[in-house]
């Protein structure tokens, strides 16, 4: 078997848009439209640990016009905690990737949002379909295939109604779960059990009701902060964010008491604290 760094080179190759210019690597708000034969434009992400094979695919989606890219991820567990507030019609999936797989991240996206397979490795075109993918891409990917990948993607969401098709974002109260990466496995944790989340560095300490120890992972604070519902967490520091039913007590210097800890609510945040706390 070739390994990926040979097959990303061959994919560099070939099919390059004169500009290179990636489209965008920023999510932006959902545009939630339905594609195929009503005329508008599929919605799709991007995500791959290799930055060449975004490059490619980003110029992929530029030249066709049924498509709008939303974002585009090297990190797969990043772009999960995006995909959540900011879902999308199609994503464009690695299958080998660090963290979370591709077929593991495949499981975990909202039944509306199809998958379209892109790999270096053949072998897994049979677990792909188990999966339910809609389509499996092989690098190096060539722009004939891609077209016909997407024409599949525009017959699928033509044949569904409209309103099973439209990608909307779930309602943030009603999850009562995420999915926390520990130790090379994914640990699935109540959001009743969180009482507060840290950050350090490009690592977060998630702390919980029922153990000492808090579990680490590889985050940042913004991805925490999408991952979280809004009506539950608040960030309230630049390396802090609390759940909200958890607060004991806030004292005259603007010091929240939470579990063990003793955070200090900075100026950048104290407004929108202020604006909860006076409800």
């Amino acid at each position: 078997m070739e390994d990926k760094d040979t097959k990303l080179k061959e994919n560099t190759d070939i099919e390059q848009n004169p500009d290179n210019n990636p489209v965008t690597r920023q999510a932006l708000p959902s545009l939630g439209g339905v594609g195929g034969g009503l005329g508008h434009s599929l919605t799709c992400m991007i995500i791959d640990d290799e930055p060449l094979a975004i490059r490619l695919l980003e110029n992929y989606v530029a030249r066709t016009p049924s498509l709008t890219l939303v974002a585009s991820f090297t990190d797969s567990v990043e772009a999960l905690s995006v995909l959540r507030s900011n879902p999308v019609n199609i994503i464009f999936l690695d299958i080998q990737m660090p963290d979370l797989d591709g077929m593991e991240f495949s499981r975990m996206v909202p039944s509306e949002t199809r998958i379209i397979f892109t790999t270096a490795f053949k072998d897994y075109a049979f677990d792909s379909y188990e999966v339910n993918a809609l389509d499996f891409l092989l690098k190096p990917i060539r722009y004939n295939k891609f077209v016909v990948a997407v024409e599949k993607a525009e017959h699928w969401f033509s044949m569904v109604p409209a309103e099973a098709a439209a990608v909307t974002p779930p309602v943030p109260s009603e999850r009562a779960t995420i999915f926390i990466r520990v130790d090379g496995e994914l640990r699935q944790v109540r959001l009743d059990r969180i009482v507060y989340v840290s950050g350090m560095k490009d690592y977060v300490m998630f702390y919980l009701t029922d153990e000492r120890r808090p579990m680490i992972t590889h985050l940042t604070m913004k991805a925490v902060e999408d991952m979280l519902p809004a009506d539950k967490f608040m960030r309230v520091h630049r390396s802090y964010v609390v759940a909200l039913d958890k607060i004991r007590s806030v004292d005259r210097n603007n010091c929240i008491y939470i579990g063990e800890e003793v955070i200090h609510v900075t100026d950048a945040y104290l407004g929108a604290f202020n604006k909860y706390i006076s409800k």
